[in-house]
């Protein structure tokens, strides 16, 4: 099946490529490498949130080797200003004016370690790029080169000299994940893999920027019955009036349960969208948009078992299957 435009691409099969060469880099992390490529898919961004050393940046590197996407990353500090995320305008005495110099935003990957380090205003010079896939200075709109996703990453165990991301700021980040330890098997597998060279210096692109905002297109072409559309409104919705939490889904949560519903759906090889695909990624899009009330907190109560409660409590509709399949073939996510 050609991959050349958006209508005719096979999403499926560029994700098994894509899935299978992060592999070789970072092991036994699919369900997380396949939301990654969820996120991307949707033109959206992802928060990782885990302890150090469980290759957060490996996987955001790998994610970009994969793809011949150019990568930069940014060290978030407390002394890190706005222009050293966006760049800014630097006078040329050759030609005596000023002359834009880009940033590391304007990568097609970019990586903001600890991003709770940053000031708040560094962080909002983040926002901009994320929600607009541009950067505005000095008055000029520049247009980042697509596809472009951020990957933010922050320690929840060091909470010296950080900033915690606000609300609305954690719900402008499509999914959170976390990594977690490797299993000692996997671990062992890493060990064996890193004994000659890093695995990262030999891994080869198996798609192209091209490929990838192709598939983004194609993405929004999945059908969605209006029977998943009343499910995910419902969920989203019980949120709102569930009583251990203070705030539920916006409609952003539920644009991008929607989006990233379509996504999963074309990865596992369909052109439509099936109940168990908002379920797989319900928790990565909603665990963190959602806030406890004070006593509930006090009692211990976790949002992913309000999540479990919430999708026992809805009713799970039946749809019937399109006959048409555009996306042949899927990763088994």
């Amino acid at each position: 099946m050609s991959e050349k435009t958006g209508a005719t691409v096979d999403i499926g099969a560029i994700s098994r490529r894509i899935i299978a060469n992060v592999e070789q880099v970072v092991v036994g992390k699919r369900q997380q490498i396949i939301k990654v490529l969820v996120a991307w898919y949707c033109e959206g961004h992802v928060l990782l949130e885990d302890v150090p050393g469980v290759a957060k940046t490996v996987l955001a590197r790998a994610f970009a080797a994969s793809m011949g996407c150019s990568f930069k990353r940014l060290q978030c500090t407390p002394d890190l200003l706005p222009t050293d995320v966006t760049g800014g305008s630097i006078f040329n005495q050759k030609v005596s004016e000023f002359q834009f110099r880009p940033g590391p935003i304007f990568a097609q990957l970019v990586l903001a370690d600890e991003i709770n380090r940053a000031t708040p205003r560094t962080q909002a010079a983040l926002l901009e790029a994320m929600a607009e896939s541009s950067v505005t200075i000095d008055g000029t709109t520049h247009t980042l080169t697509p596809p472009f996703l951020l990957i933010a990453t922050q320690n929840p165990v060091d909470h010296e000299g950080t900033f915690p991301l606000p609300e609305a700021q954690l719900d402008r980040f499509l999914i959170k994940l976390s990594l977690g330890y490797p299993t000692r098997e996997e671990e062992s597998q890493m060990l064996d893999m890193l004994k000659r060279q890093h695995p990262l210096s030999s891994l080869k692109p198996v798609a192209t920027a091209e490929q990838l905002v192709a598939c983004q297109r194609a993405i929004r072409t999945v059908h969605v019955d209006e029977k998943i559309r009343k499910y995910i409104t419902d969920i989203v919705h019980a949120t709102r009036e569930h009583h251990d939490l203070a705030l539920g889904g916006s409609p952003r949560a539920s644009i991008a349960l929607y989006r990233t519903s379509q996504a999963i759906a074309a990865v596992r090889g369909r052109n439509y969208v099936e109940p168990d695909d908002v379920k797989h990624i319900l928790p990565s899009v909603l665990t963190h948009r959602l806030i406890l009330k004070p006593e509930s907190r006090l009692q211990n109560v976790k949002i992913d078992e309000i999540l479990t409660d919430v999708l026992d409590e809805t009713e799970v509709p039946m749809i019937q299957p399109p006959r048409a399949r555009v996306a042949a073939g899927g990763t088994g996510g």
